[in-house]
């Protein structure tokens, strides 16, 4: 199960599920306030996210107790997915086979003011330094105004997030990140290692924070091979 990134929606995994298929189902959550959920107002808290997402996966049967489950989040979606492995594990589920936590530092690392754009053109600004957004949306003042909503709500989602430096799940976390991310450090994605009490490891790419659209073929390696020893 994929959780995209600040400002992303489901469809960005279409090509890592495609590049998985056939030995592995992807599916990816469809945050409020975009696509097909437009009308639904987005939700500025990483938490109730969580909670939205972990009742879906519940209702759809997706509760660690069958096939495995892995989850895999990128930046804001790193946390969504880490705080739905713990309440699986907490409501007794089984909790995900793995985590993959990529282009996001740990949860309990705070940089301050890297999460807080102040208004609206700083979050673009942001946005077009990052990647991972089609520039036509950034462009077209009439498509930036359908995706603002969602992206200030993810912005103040992740701003507003915190997490202690004890809490941990049991299932194996393994981080992916770009060795020139700005917002991701090698000692911040090391620092992973203190959220989990399962196997841990780190994996790194070339590239920035979106690495994983350039290094589409090794990320699905990396993937392949962790799955496939996990039996998922």
């Amino acid at each position: 199960m994929c959780f995209p990134h600040a400002g992303g929606s489901a469809p960005y995994y279409a090509p890592l599920a495609a590049a998985l298929a056939p030995s592995v189902d992807v599916l990816a959550v469809q945050y409020p306030g975009r696509q097909e959920r437009r009308q639904v107002p987005p939700v500025d808290d990483v938490r109730t996210l969580a909670r939205q997402s972990y009742d879906a996966l519940a209702e759809a049967g997706f509760d660690g107790t069958g096939r495995p489950l892995a989850l895999f989040g990128h930046s804001m979606g790193a946390l969504v997915a880490f705080e739905v492995a713990r309440l699986m594990e907490q409501r007794g589920d089984g909790g995900p086979a793995v985590l993959f936590a990529s282009g996001r530092r740990a949860p309990s690392r705070v940089r301050a003011g890297t999460d807080t754009p102040r208004d609206d053109a700083s979050i673009v600004a942001d946005i077009r330094a990052l990647g991972g957004t089609d520039a036509r949306f950034l462009e077209d003042p009439e498509l930036l105004g359908m995706v603002l909503p969602a992206l200030r709500s993810d912005y103040r989602a992740v701003a507003g997030y915190r997490s202690a430096a004890d809490a941990a799940i049991a299932a194996p976390v393994v981080v992916l990140v770009g060795d020139t991310d700005p917002h991701t450090t090698p000692e911040e994605a090391r620092a992973w290692q203190r959220h989990t009490s399962g196997p841990f490891e780190v994996r790194t790419f070339p590239g920035g924070h979106f690495y994983l659209e350039d290094q589409q073929r090794a990320v699905t390696a990396a993937l392949s091979e962790v799955l496939r020893d996990i039996g998922a």
